[in-house]
C-alpha cells in the first residue's frame, strides 16, 4: 500500500456535500478515501488522454495532420452508422392523443 500525506484544499462547497452524503450513504468509507478515489481517477483519465494524444502523434508522424474535413467525413459516416436507440415518442404537450 502506498505511503499517505495529509493534505489541505479548499473545494467548492457542493463537492464536500456530495462527499459527506456518498459517506453517510456507504458508498464511501471515509471523505479521504471518497477524494482519494476522485484524485486516483483523475490521474487515470489523465493518463488515458496522454495516450491517446500520443497515438494521434504517432498516427500524423506517418500519414500526416488529420484535416477539419476528415473529421467532418468521420463524423458523418458515425452518425449513418449509428442505430438510433429510443424510446417511443410521447405526444407533444397539450396536444390530444388520436382515438378511433
Amino acid at each position: 500500500m502506498s505511503r499517505k500525506e495529509r493534505l489541505t484544499v479548499t473545494v467548492d462547497r457542493a463537492l464536500l456535500e456530495a462527499g459527506n452524503d456518498a459517506v453517510a450513504a456507504g458508498r464511501a468509507d471515509s471523505l479521504s478515501g471518497w477524494v482519494n478515489l476522485a484524485l486516483a481517477e483523475r490521474v487515470a483519465k489523465e493518463r488515458r488522454l496522454q495516450a491517446m494524444a500520443d497515438a494521434v502523434a504517432a498516427y500524423e508522424s506517418l500519414f500526416g495532420e488529420i484535416t477539419a474535413e476528415e473529421i467532418a467525413a468521420q463524423e458523418r459516416a458515425d452518425r449513418a452508422a449509428a442505430v438510433v436507440v429510443r424510446g417511443r415518442r410521447r405526444a407533444a404537450a397539450g396536444r390530444k392523443k388520436r382515438t378511433r
